[in-house]
Parts: C-alpha cells; sequence; structure tokens
C-alpha cells in the first residue's frame, strides 16, 4: 500500500493505492480521510481491483484552496475525473460515504461514460431541486439550530473545532453512530434542540470509551491530519452549495443511469433529514428509486449509525461485493 499525489483538476490529490485490476475510486465525506475506508481496501484489492482511497481537496495530503468556490460539486466532480486520468484508466467504479457519496453520484451523472457503476453509503442521489440545499435547511429548521447553517459563516465552527481537534472529532463521531443515535433518542437529545444561536458541540452526547468500531490509535492518526489541515476546507464544502444549485442546472430532473447500490445504517440520522426514517431496506429502495435508472441493491443495515463502512465493515464489505458480482 503506497501513497500517491496525483495532479488532477490542477491540483494535487492524494490517493492510497493497492492493488491491481479495474479501478475502484473510494471518496469519503466530512470529517473524514482516506483513512476511514481501511477496512475496505485491502479487500478489495484482494479481490482483484486497484483501489483508490482519496483525499478530498481541503483533506489531509490534496491541495486546500481557501476560496469557497474551489468546494464546488463541480470542481469535486473534476478532482475525481481527474484521478481517474491521473492513474491511466478510461472507465472507473465509485464509492462513496457521506458527502463522498455526493460526489460520486454527481460524478456519475455529468461523466456518463468515464464511471462504470456507482454506489453510495449514507446520502442518496439527489437530482436539483426547485430550492437550494441552503434555503431548504433554513425551511425545514427555521427557528431551530441545525450544523449545516452553523457552518456557513466563515470562521466561527473553524474557532470552535480547532481550538481542540481531538474533542471535535470525537464528539462527532460518537455522537452519530448506533451507541451515540440511541443515546440521543433516550435522552430526547436533538441537534434542533439546540439554540438557533448554539454551537456544535453543545449537547452532543459525551462517553467515557471509545466504541468498539474506532480505537485510540485510529484517532491519533485523525487527530494528526485535522491538525495539519484545519477545517476550512471542509468546511468550505457546506458553504458551496448555494453555488452548486446556481452551476449545476442540468442536474434538474437527472437520473444515475449506471449500475447503483445504496446502503445507509438504521440510525444514521441524515435519513431523516427530510423526511421520515427508513422503516426497511425495501421501504428504503421505494423512496429512492425513482432517482436512478439501474438501482440493483439498497440496504438499510441494522444496529449502524452513520459511519456505517467503519461500525459494520464485514456487512458492508459483503454488499459491496455483491454489488460488484453483478456488474
Amino acid at each position: 500500500m503506497t501513497f500517491k499525489i496525483l495532479k488532477s483538476n490542477d491540483i494535487d490529490i492524494r490517493a492510497k493505492i493497492e492493488g491491481s485490476g479495474p479501478l475502484i475510486v473510494l471518496v469519503h465525506g466530512c470529517p473524514e480521510s482516506w483513512y476511514n475506508w481501511r477496512h475496505q481496501i485491502p479487500l478489495l484489492a484482494e479481490k482483484g481491483f486497484t483501489v483508490a482511497a482519496i483525499d478530498v481537496r481541503g483533506y489531509g495530503g490534496s491541495s486546500k484552496p481557501y476560496e469557497i468556490e474551489a468546494y464546488s460539486m463541480r470542481e469535486l466532480t473534476k478532482d475525481v475525473i481527474g484521478v481517474i486520468d491521473a492513474l491511466g484508466s478510461d472507465t472507473a467504479i465509485l464509492i462513496g460515504h457521506d458527502w463522498g457519496a455526493p460526489i460520486v453520484w454527481n460524478t456519475a451523472v455529468l461523466n456518463e461514460k468515464r464511471i462504470s457503476a456507482v454506489l453510495g453509503l449514507s446520502v442518496p442521489f439527489f437530482p436539483r431541486r426547485d430550492i437550494s440545499s441552503i434555503d431548504l435547511w433554513k425551511k425545514i429548521y427555521q427557528g431551530k439550530f441545525f450544523y449545516q447553517l452553523y457552518f456557513q459563516e466563515e470562521g466561527i465552527a473553524e474557532a470552535e473545532f480547532e481550538e481542540n481537534i481531538r474533542k471535535y472529532l470525537e464528539r462527532t463521531y460518537f455522537s452519530i453512530d448506533a451507541r451515540g443515535m440511541k443515546a440521543q433518542k433516550e435522552n430526547a437529545i436533538t441537534g434542533s434542540s439546540k439554540a438557533v444561536n448554539g454551537k456544535y458541540l453543545e449537547a452532543l452526547p459525551k462517553f467515557d470509551t471509545y466504541p468498539s468500531w474506532i480505537t485510540s490509535k485510529d484517532m491519533d492518526y485523525l487527530v494528526r491530519e485535522f491538525e495539519s489541515s484545519g477545517m476550512r476546507g471542509p468546511l468550505n464544502r457546506y458553504r458551496a452549495q448555494q453555488i452548486d444549485y446556481e452551476d449545476l442546472l442540468e442536474l434538474t430532473n437527472a437520473k444515475v443511469k449506471q449500475p447503483s447500490a445504496f446502503l445507509t445504517g438504521k440510525y444514521d440520522p441524515v435519513n431523516s433529514f427530510i423526511g421520515p426514517n427508513y422503516e426497511s431496506s425495501k421501504d428504503l429502495e421505494d423512496k429512492i428509486s425513482k432517482n436512478y435508472e439501474n438501482l440493483l441493491s439498497t440496504c438499510l443495515l441494522d444496529d449502524a449509525g452513520h459511519w456505517v463502512q467503519q461500525e459494520k465493515p464485514e456487512e458492508v464489505n459483503q454488499f459491496i461485493l455483491e454489488f460488484l458480482s453483478r456488474l
């Protein structure tokens, strides 16, 4: 397993590369890293694929442009295509989690001939709506705290998080895994129960022990990565959503045409951002299938929260392998 610095879309993208064969690009979310795919990389390489787990721009060893517009969805999709080019491949299979899921979905829609298949975790594909995401959040969470709205003002969240990166990462990871979501439910804690002018870390559940899916050694690596990179890049992705709405007109009524699959954890809070939670894998399929032309499989994974490929690596790996076997 080696790192490569790839020239892509006029910036540097660091990628962890392993294996040989058809290319799979793994795209992480926030606040994550190539490292959050640590349970998937060796397995997929062993199964005969070249695996490239990238640091998204703004993270880790990749370039960190300052401007908000540098983190638009269009630029991020160009980064993925640039990675494919840099690795000498005509096509690739994409797998993404959290923000990485919209990145891979939109890369597939905008570059149909370059992406042979796509799998998303946590966030399904949505075509361009008749309202921007930011305006939608303002409407849904009027008078309430919502983290994506808190992130909009430059410098505020950066100051809160960079004061103690370990605290930020631990509280973020531990609050929305299965254990954290159960604790929030038991104590009637929700993000919107905070004051509208509250801070992100307020009211998040605290735990004295690490969950079983991550170790203090894992956290040490991630803390070093974010202490080095800072938080402006990751937060700029949230701030660029208005740019996406104005820029990506071609995504109106779009569908993902490639063979696709989607998996989310039963306790993932993203499931209820817009509407009610999914009740079953069948309910999940029924609610999202209209946005896909070839949705091969869906899964609502029991006893898993937002960090699903880390919380339930064996189950997620099996889902990925079954999807790949159908291509």
